[in-house]
């Protein structure tokens, strides 16, 4: 397994599925990509079920329940320019791909990421920089897709020093799986692109204590000495991580490694997800039951999007009036 695995026929030939197994999931790979890297790989074969459960492919992906959503997060009516995002007044996203180093079971973004890489054009990222640049209230500039840090070095080092020279932005923030998925990409080269005078925060997507191997916490002690601040972000998801323990464990890994848990995400309901399920109110109990026994430290806000678009907001509290402020509704 020293190359990341992407059919289900692979899957069987390196031992993570049964050929019955794989049989059961071709069809769903006809429809969403699969990609298992080799560090992800050997944390399956090693026995981790909870790193199984969100990459392996299953076959009630495929089931469309009542109330999923193509568009769980409402992305296309708050997109202004192809790879732009922007639901908040003061930041806006820009994807500049859509390939990710594995591909998750529950995303919300499952029909549009693919090996293909959603690539924005030379045209298109031109056209994304120019709206930043004549968008003067958009502060933050939050780099997602896909993965951001699968790009090249020198492009990703690129487009970093084009946004950091916008006068009026003043934070940039990059969502990754790639240090804890595919460690081995956190070279000099990569931190060189990284390392900026605007402030640049990492926000590194985990759900389970095991992903934070030793090659995981060497990227994640490199990235934290060149100067990137690092959050942790999560989604509750049933089997992987909808216990006190695991959550517990997950927090608990997340701080070992510099990494402070800042999002506990509601899944998303993307088409084919509701396996992973788990209600507001059992994920609120949860939390509950932990407070006192973890630091404060290690305490991320649970939210959960808005399905029109309003963006996040925090559960347990009294529920605000849905994009209130945004540019849309303000006009």
């Amino acid at each position: 397994m020293k190359r990341t695995l992407r059919s289900a026929q692979e899957l069987a030939a390196a031992g993570l599925v049964t050929p019955a197994r794989a049989a059961e999931i071709t069809p769903v790979e006809a429809r969403y990509s699969v990609a298992v890297t080799p560090a992800m790989a050997a944390l399956i074969a090693g026995g981790a079920a909870d790193v199984a459960a969100q990459y392996l492919p299953d076959p009630a992906e495929l089931v469309t329940a009542p109330h999923e959503l193509d568009d769980p997060t409402a992305d296309a009516p708050f997109t202004p320019i192809k790879g732009v995002v922007h639901r908040y007044p003061d930041r806006a996203l820009l994807k500049p791909l859509l390939a990710c180093p594995v591909y998750c079971r529950f995303c919300f973004r499952r029909e549009a990421v693919g090996p293909d890489g959603g690539l924005l054009t030379e045209a298109e990222l031109e056209a994304a920089l120019d709206w930043f640049a004549r968008t003067p209230a958009v502060r933050e500039v939050i780099l997602t897709g896909g993965d951001p840090l699968i790009l090249s070095p020198r492009r990703l080092g690129h487009l970093l020093g084009r946004l950091s020279a916008i006068p009026h932005v003043e934070l940039l923030r990059i969502h990754s799986r790639v240090p804890v998925a595919e460690p081995t990409r956190i070279t000099p080269e990569l931190l060189a692109a990284l390392t900026l005078e605007t402030p640049l925060y990492l926000c590194v997507h985990a759900n389970a204590a095991a992903e934070f191997t030793p090659e995981a916490g060497a990227a994640l002690r490199a990235l934290h000495g060149a100067g990137l601040v690092l959050l942790g972000q999560s989604v509750l998801l049933r089997g992987v991580n909808d216990s006190e323990a695991a959550l517990e464990a997950l927090f608990r890994a997340m701080l070992r490694h510099r990494v402070k848990p800042y999002y506990l995400h509601q899944l998303d309901p993307a088409p084919g997800t509701a396996r992973f399920h788990v209600p507001e109110a059992e994920g609120l109990a949860l939390l509950a039951r932990l407070r006192g026994r973890v630091t404060g430290l290690s305490w991320p806000a649970y939210v959960r999007e808005w399905p029109e678009g309003g963006g996040k907001y925090p559960l347990g509290m009294p529920a605000m009036q849905p994009g209130a402020g945004h540019p849309r509704r303000s006009g």
